[in-house]
This record gives structure tokens, C-alpha cells and sequence, in this order.
């Protein structure tokens, strides 16, 4: 409130009015009167007085409350300069699209949605940066950057619907996942978390202060890496974070699941259904000890059954974790989180090839004393194929690869032409140039529980990398037949002497674990799995493929290979439905999506009945 000197304020005038309104007749000697007259007109100056001096200090209470924070900002803002991640031309379609929320009716479809395909939802996971691009920023410091697995998570989804028994209602409809940090930076209108994982140490650690300063945290929730059902709900994950369940029916954003509050760290991306138990194996991998937590979830989802700390002595990039009917699979690899490595000068992130690997094997609910480790051969991992028991062994099944893709940048990947193959029908072969030592090939560890032998072998040569596998589910944790996989195509761009990450996959391959046959000369241990390939068209590419079972199918492959695929040339985005039986073969449908959709991770396909 402003005092103002006009006559309203006069005190003569308030004096008279307030007198005249309480007495009429003077009662008592002059001097009296005047005197009481005199302390009942300042009351209200006083009172008015009090009242604008204390709104004036509540008011300096709240600019002092503030003003550490209004410091940071406006320090963060002189010192740290943003600047978007500029993207090649071949990298078109990892650019970010808007939100559409309402679903959209499809009605342009190529061939035909099978009769017996089930009803559900088709959903997929990806990054989706709010502000148009992948950050840096550049300081006194030095430069941070994201990395190219960040930026705020985007659903995308395609709900299956029969209206009939032959015909199909077909929607799509795509929305952020809106975390509290995706609000907080929605709300600026800008973005505000600085890029902390890849650059330089000074600005990395400079990133981390100036983060937790501000908003009590050093990274944001991004929750852009795949979706998991579990007791009937849905959830969105990134391994820094906790899930965030989602609505199935308009993909909105609930509630953070912490399990009733008994989980406090972050959750991996890919947690585990033993089987038959309807549980879900969980782990959380912190920077800080302890570095390494395993978790049961109870099958209804209310409560942590179990919880133990392995006490690892490191912070493994352990991305998944494998199950049997009795035991956890724990991949203990030297792709490493070391904060003293980066106060030393290093990175972040970095794999230790000089270091260690081992792969642990613990009872469903043991200890850490109770955990059988294997000692292997360094390598890197990011997604385990499948595990299960076969006798005294329990067999190990991934994605194995020399060197890691994370964080990325790094060298150049590329290994002469660069370019797809012209291709004319389903049957041509692609042929790309990934290094041997970012070559991801399907290996195989046999672990022996009474004698610890160890024993290993690749599975697949090195004319293709592979990534993203995906089984059917109802095989998980159980001796197993088949496996899908995408196929890479290219993993970098170039620009102005700069290299980056940004993996585009062409193609999908059926592996046969079960048939054999000696493709390469080299190769002596054994003779390789029989794979089957199912090539995109020149300038497609997919992500988030997904395995699809027949409702009653009597074999592990009946089903479908259901994917997000898009042409760079027509600037067209697909959904393709491949029988998993005749994987050759064109798809059998194709479902033009009413906008672009761009490359994403991982996506799964929820039956609709179980859902709520």
C-alpha cells in the first residue's frame, strides 16, 4: 500500500468525521474532551501506518526469501550459454514433433490388419526434446552436452480396436510424459537444467553444482526409454529416475511409482516377470553408494518384497538385468559412472577396457554374500536377449559389443560407404559398415553352478550389428527358440569436422538358437545360428519393434514383428505388421500414420483386456 497525501488521508478530516460519528454532545470540560478526541483520531493513522509497514515487510520477507534464488538464476544465465545441437540432413527425422493429445482416426491402410491380431495397444517410447533440439551449453567452464539417449520422453501409440470380426477401428494419438522437471522447464518456457554427463570435467561438475543449487537435483526426468506393464498399469522409464504411470486410454501423466514409498533411488529401464511368479525383478544403479540395489516387486504391485544392496565397489552402466525361475542375472561390466574420475579430469562415463567384468547369478531373494560371480572377458552390453537354467548351467544370451556407444560422441563409425543399398524387394541384403569394435553380435556365456567353469561363443557373425532384441514374452526366463532384433544401419553423422551418435536401423533379424550352420571360415568354436532378415525399403528405418503373440499360437513364433517405421525421402511414418512365421516375406499390413513419428527406443504391445 502507497501513502498518499491527498484529502482523504488529511488528518483533520479523518479526526472530524470519526468524532462526529461517535459523539454528539459534548460531555465534560474542554480540556477533556479535546484530549480524548485527540487519541481516538491517531488510531487509525496508526493503525494504517502498521498496516502498510508490515505489508512492506512481508513483502522485503518474500524478495529475501527469493533472492538466493534469483542470484542463481541470473548468475546461471550470465555464465552459461545455450545452444541447440544442430542436426545433418540425414538426421531429419530425430527431430522433435508437437504433441497432438486428441487420438486421430486412421484410415489409410496398405494390405491387411490379420483377424486373428489381437486388440490393444501398440506403444513406444523415444526422445522427443522439448525446445527443438538437444542442448549445449558453453561456459567459463568449458562445454557440456546431452547425449543423444537424452531428451524429455514422447508416447506414441496405436490403439487396435475390432469393430467386427474382420474389421478394425485404428487410432493414433502421441504426448510428452510430463515429469516434474518437464513441467518446471514448460513452465520457463526455456530450458534450464544444465547438459551434465558428456563435455568437460570443469562444466560437468560446474552443471551438477548449479542443478542441485537450484532445483535439488542434478539431471532431469527425462522418462524417454520404454514403457512396462505391470499388475494391470502402465509406466514410462529412464533408469535416472523412477517410473511414472501413465493412462493407457490418453497416454496423460499420472503419479511417480515409488512402491508405497519404498523405493528411493532410480529404476532400471527394463524390469523382469519371472516366470510364473507375475513378480517384477527391479534394480536401481546410483552414482554413489550404494551403487548397486536389487529389488522384488510383490505381483500386485503394492509393495517391495525384497531389497538388497550387492555392495559393488563401482558404478556399473548396467542397463538390464536378466531372470530365471530361480535365480537374478547381474551383468557387472566396465562401463562405469565415476564422479572421482571426472573431479580427476575424465569422463563421466567411460568404459574401462583395462578393467574387469563378471556376471553374477543370485537366488531370487539372496544377499550379497549369496551372489555366485563369474569372471569374463571384459566387454560391453546394453540389452540382455533372454537367461535361463539347463541343468547344472545357467545360460546367458545378449548383445555383445567391444566398446560402448555411450555417451557418444566418439570416433568415426563408419567403415566405407555409407550409403543403403538400392533395394528392390524383401529378399536384398543390406550391407553397413559399423567398426568391428562398436559391432554388437549375439554372444552366449554357459555358467557351470558347481564347477564355476565358464564357457562362451558368439552366435552371430560380424556382417550385421544388432541391436534392440525383443523374445516372446511368455518365454522369458525359460529355455527359449527364437529372437527378434533390429538391424543397424548407420551409427553417426558428420558435420563441420564433428561426429556424433545417432544409431538408424534398416532392417530386423529372426535368430534360430536352435539351428546351426558354418556361414563364416573363421569361425571355429562352433558354427553359427541360422538368421533369417527382413530389410526395409531404401530410406526406411524403424525403432521400437516389438514382439506380438497370437492369442493361442502353438509355437514360440507365432506372432507378429510389429514397428515404427519411417521413409526420409517421402518424410512418411508407418506402422508394419510382419508375420514372425513368414519373416521374409512384405509385412502384411501397413499403416500410414496421419504425421511424422520420429526414431525412438524401446516399445512394447499391451493386450487390451488385462489393462485399467
Amino acid at each position: 500500500m502507497l501513502v498518499k497525501t491527498s484529502a482523504p488521508f488529511h488528518p483533520c478530516t479523518r479526526m472530524y468525521c470519526r468524532s462526529c460519528s461517535r459523539t454528539s454532545v459534548s460531555a465534560g470540560p474542554r480540556s477533556s474532551s479535546a484530549t480524548s478526541i485527540s487519541s481516538n483520531a491517531k488510531k487509525p493513522l496508526f493503525q494504517e501506518l502498521h498496516s502498510h509497514l508490515s505489508s512492506k515487510v512481508e513483502e522485503a520477507s518474500v524478495a529475501l526469501k527469493h533472492a538466493p534464488q534469483r542470484f542463481l538464476e541470473a548468475l546461471t544465465d550470465s555464465i552459461f550459454k545455450f545452444t541447440d545441437q544442430a542436426l545433418h540432413l540425414s538426421e531429419s527425422n530425430f527431430a522433435p514433433v508437437d504433441e497432438i493429445r486428441e487420438a486421430i482416426e486412421i484410415h489409410q491402410i496398405e494390405g491387411a490388419i490379420p483377424d486373428d491380431f489381437p486388440e490393444g495397444v501398440y506403444i513406444r517410447n523415444g526422445s522427443n526434446p522439448l525446445f527443438g533440439a538437444l542442448h549445449s551449453t558453453v561456459s567459463i567452464f568449458g562445454q557440456s552436452s546431452e547425449i543423444w539417449v537424452e531428451g524429455e520422453g514422447m508416447l506414441h501409440a496405436l490403439y487396435f480396436t475390432k469393430n467386427s470380426p474382420t474389421t478394425w477401428s485404428v487410432t493414433y494419438g502421441n504426448r510428452y510424459v510430463q515429469s516434474e522437471t518437464f513441467k518446471l522447464e514448460k513452465a520457463r518456457q526455456k530450458p534450464c537444467f544444465l547438459p551434465a554427463i558428456q563435455g568437460d570435467s570443469a562444466a560437468i561438475i560446474a552443471a551438477y553444482i548449479f542443478n542441485y543449487l537450484r532445483f535439488g537435483k542434478v539431471n532431469k526426468d527425462i522418462s524417454n526409454t520404454n514403457v512396462f506393464e505391470h499388475a494391470g498399469r502402465m509406466y514410462s522409464i529412464a533408469e535416472n529416475h523412477l517410473p511414472h504411470e501413465i493412462c493407457i486410454e490418453n497416454l496423460k501423466t499420472g503419479s511417480i511409482w515409488d512402491i508405497g514409498g519404498e523405493w528411493d533411488r532410480p529404476f532400471t529401464a527394463h524390469p523382469k516377470v519371472p516366470p510364473g511368479s507375475g513378480e517384477l525383478v527391479i534394480f536401481g544403479a546410483d552414482a554413489t553408494k550404494p551403487f548397486l540395489v536389487i529389488g522384488v516387486v510383490s505381483a500386485d504391485g503394492t509393495h517391495l518384497k525384497h531389497r538388497v544392496d550387492l555392495k559393488l565397489d563401482r558404478c556399473t552402466l548396467c542397463h538390464d538385468i536378466g531372470v530365471t525361475q530361480k535365480y537374478n542375472i547381474i551383468m557387472d561390466i566396465p562401463l562405469t559412472i565415476d564422479i572421482n574420475r571426472l573431479i580427476r579430469g575424465g569422463q563421466l562415463i567411460e568404459l574401462e577396457n583395462d578393467s574387469y567384468a563378471r556376471i553374477g547369478v543370485m537366488p531370487r531373494y539372496g544377499d550379497a554374500e549369496s551372489v555366485i560371480w563369474f569372471n569374463v572377458e571384459p566387454f560391453c552390453m546394453f540389452h540382455l536377449v533372454n537367461c535361463f537354467e539347463d541343468g547344472d548351467e545357467v545360460v546367458v544370451r545378449g548383445l555383445r559389443s567391444p566398446d560402448s556407444l555411450i555417451p557418444g560422441p566418439g570416433p568415426a563409425l563408419h567403415n566405407g560407404n555409407t550409403e543403403k543399398s538400392e533395394l528392390t524387394g524383401y529378399d536384398k541384403s543390406l550391407k553397413q559398415g559399423t567398426k568391428e569394435e562398436f559391432l554388437s553380435r549375439l554372444y552366449e556365456w554357459r555358467l557351470n553352478l558347481k564347477t564355476k567353469a565358464v564357457s562362451g561363443e558368439y552366435l552371430t557373425g560380424t556382417e550385421f550389428s544388432l541391436e534392440f532384441p525383443m523374445i516372446n514374452n511368455q518365454y522369458t526366463g525359460l529355455r527359449h527358440s527364437y529372437a527378434f532384433t533390429q538391424i543397424v544401419d548407420s551409427l553417426t553423422s558428420s558435420s563441420n569436422n564433428f561426429e556424433k551418435v545417432n544409431p538408424k536401423y534398416g532392417g530386423f533379424a529372426k535368430l534360430c538358437l536352435d539351428k546351426r550352420n558354418n556361414t563364416e571360415e573363421h569361425v571355429s568354436e562352433s558354427d553359427l545360428i541360422t538368421t533369417e532378415y527382413h530389410w526395409l525399403g531404401r530410406d526406411e528405418f524403424c525403432s521400437g519393434a516389438a514382439f506380438v503373440p497370437r492369442v493361442g499360437g502353438s509355437h514360440e513364433d507365432d506372432g507378429w514383428i510389429i514397428s515404427f517405421v519411417h521413409n526420409e525421402k517421402t518424410s512418411i511414418s508407418e506402422v508394419h505388421i510382419i508375420d514372425a512365421r513368414r519373416f521374409e516375406d512384405a509385412p502384411v499390413a501397413k499403416i500410414i500414420l496421419p504425421q511424422r513419428v520420429p526414431y525412438g527406443f524401446h516399445g512394447t504391445f499391451i493386450l487390451r483386456n488385462p489393462m485399467k
